[in-house]
C-alpha cells in the first residue's frame, strides 16, 4: 500500500499545467492573455506602441519571448512639451510649446502664444478680450514651409470642436479640468506637425500638472526630406501604380495567385458609361405645326399663333365654264405636331355658280344648295350671282398628324370664281423635349459587373465601390437661347459610372464545385450527406451521423454600466457661447464604461451612476436622439437676413 500511496500524492502534488486541460481551457487562458495585452487603447499603447516607437523591448503574449523592434531611425525622450498656466480672468494667460524638432534630446523651438487664449478648439484657439466673449479673434496650429510651428488667424468657420474655458462661461475652468485641456491643445499642436511631416510619430503624453509632455520618433526614413518611401505617394500618387507593377512582377505570392486557375481564368476589367438627360429648347413656329406644302395660293398670318390657308380663284368671273362646267382645286396642308393644333376652322367658302368642299374625299360643305354627289350640281347650273357662306366649320379633330387633301369643286356656268378659306389656331411657343441616354443599363443588369465609381453632377456617390453617402441635391440649369430660355430643375443631369466587371476568359476550366454544393445542399445539422464521384464516372451517395462539438457557455454580452457627470455647456458657435443662450447651461455627459470582472463599475471623478452593470442596450434611444438631429438639420434654412 505504501508505494501506491506515495504515487497518489506525486501525481497530486504536480503543478496544475501538467494537469490534461480542455481545448477550451486553452482558449480561454489565451484569450485572457491576449485581452490583457491589448484590451483597450491604453494596453495598445503601453505594451505595443510606446515601446515600439521608443526602440524598448516587446514580449509576446504569452511573455515567453521578447525583441526589440526598430521602427524609428530617430528617437527622442520628449518631442513636445506644453505648458498651460490661466490668469485671473480664467483665460490661459501664458501658453508656451517647446519642441525637438531634430530629435536629437534637446528643445531646440521655443513658441510663446502673445494672446489670451479664451477657448479652446480641436485644432486651434480663440482669444478674446480677458474675461469675456466679445472681440474675438481666431487662430488656427499651423505649420511653415520650414515645418516650424505657427499659429495662423482663420475664421471661426475654419476651427472645429471649439468651447470657452474663461470667467465668462464658467469660474475655475482650466484648472477643474486641466488634463482634458491640455490634451486637447496638444492634439491640436500635434496634429499640425504631423500632417506637415507624416514621418513624425508620438509615442505617448505624460502629464504633470499643467504641463503635458509628448514623447515621439520619427518613422519611416532617415532623410531630411519627408516626401520619400511610402510617404511620397501622398506628394506623387501617379507612382504608386508603377511600384505596385513591379512588386507584383518580383514577388511570388502574387505570381503564384495568377498561375492559379482562378488567376488565369478570370480577370477584372472597368467600364466606363453614363446616363445622361438630354433636354432641349426648341421655339416652334405655326409652319413647324402645319404649313401649306402644296397647292392653295396664299397663306396669311394675322399673328404668330395663326395661320390662314386660302385657296381657289377668287377673281370675279376668272373661271369660265361654258354651258356648266367642273373646276377641282386641291390643297394640302401637312400637320406636323398635332399635340400643338389647338383648333381649325373652315371658316369661309363659296363660289359661282355651285361649289362643294371636301376633307380627305368627305363632303363637309355644299351650296348654294345641298350638292353631295360627285357629278353636276343637282338643280340648274347657273345660279346667275356668286354665294358664299362662313361656317365656322371645326375640322381639328380631321386634321390628324400627316397629309391631309383639302379639295373645293365648282360648278361653273358661263363665267365664274371659287374660294376657301381655312384658318388654324397653333400653340406657337417653346417646345421642350426631354430623354434619358442610359450607356449603363447593360452594365447594371449584368451580374459579373458592380458599380465602382458614380459620380452624378460633380457629387461622388460611389467610390471603389463603397457608397459615400453624399447625395447630390437637385439641380436647376438654364435651358434654350433667346425667347425660349427657361431654367430647368432635374434631380440629376448626368450620372458618371464606373463598372468593374469580371471576365472568363476560359483558358482554364473552373473547378468542378458540385460535391460541395451536394453536401451543402442534402446535409442537416444531424447528418452528413456525400456524393463522391466514382473512376467510371458514376456516383456514391453517403450519410452518416454527424454532431458539433458541444460549445461552452458564454455570456450574453459585455457587462457595461451608464454613468452621468454634470457639465456646462461651454461650446463655442460662430454667434457666441452656446451657453449663453440657453435659460440653463447646465447639462450631462453620459459615459458607458466596462465593468470589472466582480461587477463593479469604474466610475469616473465626479460621475454619478444612472444604470448599473447587465446587458444596457441604448440603441433604440440612440436612433431616435441621431433621427432628431437629422429632422432638424433637414428644416434648418440658412439665410443671411436677420430673423
Amino acid at each position: 500500500m505504501r508505494p501506491a500511496t506515495l504515487v497518489l500524492v506525486a501525481a497530486l502534488s504536480l503543478p496544475s499545467p501538467l494537469h490534461a486541460q480542455t481545448a477550451q481551457d486553452r482558449a480561454r487562458a489565451a484569450a485572457a492573455a491576449a485581452r490583457s495585452k491589448s484590451a483597450d487603447s491604453d494596453a495598445l499603447l503601453g505594451n505595443y506602441v510606446t515601446p515600439g516607437l521608443a526602440g524598448q523591448p516587446i514580449t509576446t503574449v504569452d511573455t515567453k519571448k521578447s525583441f526589440t523592434p526598430n521602427l524609428a531611425c530617430k528617437k527622442s525622450a520628449t518631442l513636445l512639451e506644453l505648458l498651460a498656466q490661466p490668469s485671473a480672468t480664467g483665460d490661459i494667460g501664458t501658453l508656451s510649446i517647446s519642441r525637438d524638432s531634430d530629435l536629437d534630446g534637446s528643445f531646440d523651438e521655443a513658441l510663446t502664444v502673445p494672446v489670451p487664449t479664451s477657448g479652446i478648439c480641436a485644432n486651434g484657439i480663440i482669444s478674446c478680450a480677458p474675461g469675456s466673449w466679445d472681440a474675438c479673434r481666431f487662430f488656427r496650429w499651423d505649420a511653415s514651409a520650414s515645418g516650424s510651428l505657427k499659429l495662423s488667424q482663420v475664421e471661426l468657420t475654419d476651427l472645429a470642436g471649439c468651447y470657452c474655458v474663461n470667467n465668462s462661461c464658467g469660474s475655475n475652468l482650466v484648472w477643474g479640468n486641466m488634463a482634458s485641456i491640455l490634451k486637447d491643445l496638444g492634439g491640436g499642436v500635434v496634429g499640425a506637425l504631423t500632417t506637415a511631416d507624416p514621418r513624425i510619430g508620438i509615442a505617448q503624453a505624460s502629464i504633470d500638472g499643467p504641463l503635458i509632455r509628448y514623447t515621439g520618433a520619427q518613422t519611416t526614413s532617415c532623410t531630411a526630406q519627408p516626401q520619400i518611401g511610402a510617404t511620397a505617394y501622398k506628394a506623387n500618387p501617379g507612382t504608386m501604380a508603377g511600384d505596385a507593377f513591379g512588386t507584383a512582377r518580383t514577388s511570388s505570392i502574387f505570381q503564384a495567385l495568377v498561375a492559379s486557375s482562378t488567376g488565369t481564368g478570370t480577370s477584372q476589367v472597368r467600364r466606363s458609361c453614363a446616363i445622361t438627360r438630354q433636354i432641349t429648347q426648341e421655339e416652334m413656329t405655326a409652319e413647324m405645326i402645319i404649313d401649306r406644302v402644296a397647292g392653295g395660293y396664299a397663306t396669311y398670318a394675322a399673328n404668330p399663333s395663326s395661320r390662314t390657308f386660302v385657296m381657289g380663284s377668287p377673281s370675279d368671273n376668272s373661271l369660265s365654264g361654258g354651258s356648266c362646267t367642273l373646276i377641282d382645286f386641291h390643297m394640302t396642308l401637312r400637320v406636323k405636331d398635332a399635340a400643338r393644333l389647338q383648333q381649325v376652322l373652315l371658316t369661309r367658302f363659296g363660289g359661282d355658280d355651285w361649289a362643294q368642299i371636301r376633307i380627305d374625299g368627305e363632303l363637309v360643305g355644299s351650296g348654294p344648295e345641298v350638292w353631295t354627289g360627285s357629278g353636276f350640281p343637282p338643280a340648274k347650273c347657273e345660279k346667275k350671282s356668286a354665294f358664299y357662306v362662313d361656317p365656322n366649320l371645326d375640322l381639328t379633330s380631321r386634321l390628324t398628324q400627316g397629309d391631309h387633301d383639302i379639295w373645293l369643286r365648282v360648278a361653273v356656268a358661263d363665267g365664274g370664281e371659287a374660294y376657301a378659306a381655312i384658318e388654324a389656331k397653333v400653340d406657337a411657343g417653346c417646345k421642350t423635349s426631354e430623354q434619358l441616354v442610359d450607356s449603363c443599363s447593360g452594365y447594371a443588369a449584368n451580374d459579373a459587373c458592380r458599380l465602382d465609381d458614380e459620380d452624378v453632377d460633380g457629387v461622388i456617390t460611389y467610390r471603389n465601390g463603397v457608397k459615400t453617402g453624399l447625395t447630390p441635391l437637385p439641380q436647376t440649369r438654364l435651358i434654350g437661347t433667346g425667347a425660349c430660355a427657361t431654367t430647368i430643375s432635374r434631380a440629376f443631369f448626368e450620372r458618371q459610372r464606373s463598372y468593374a466587371c469580371t471576365v472568363d476568359s476560359g483558358a482554364v476550366p473552373k473547378p468542378d464545385l458540385s460535391r460541395g454544393t451536394y453536401i451543402i445542399d442534402h446535409s442537416t445539422e444531424t447528418l452528413l450527406a456525400d456524393r463522391v464521384t466514382n473512376a467510371d464516372g458514376s456516383h456514391s451517395l453517403t450519410t452518416r451521423n454527424f454532431s458539433l462539438p458541444v460549445s461552452g457557455s458564454v455570456n450574453a454580452c459585455e457587462p457595461i454600466c451608464k454613468t452621468r457627470k454634470a457639465q456646462v455647456n461651454i461650446a463655442a458657435a460662430p454667434d457666441g457661447v452656446t451657453g449663453s443662450r440657453q435659460s440653463d447651461p447646465m447639462g450631462w455627459d453620459y459615459h458607458y464604461h466596462a465593468c470589472q470582472e466582480n461587477g463593479v463599475c469604474p466610475a469616473g471623478e465626479g460621475e454619478e451612476l444612472v444604470q448599473g452593470c447587465g446587458c444596457i442596450d441604448d440603441f433604440p434611444e440612440a436612433v431616435v436622439m441621431m433621427q432628431t438631429v437629422h429632422l432638424g438639420g433637414a428644416d434648418m434654412v440658412c439665410t443671411s437676413a436677420v430673423r
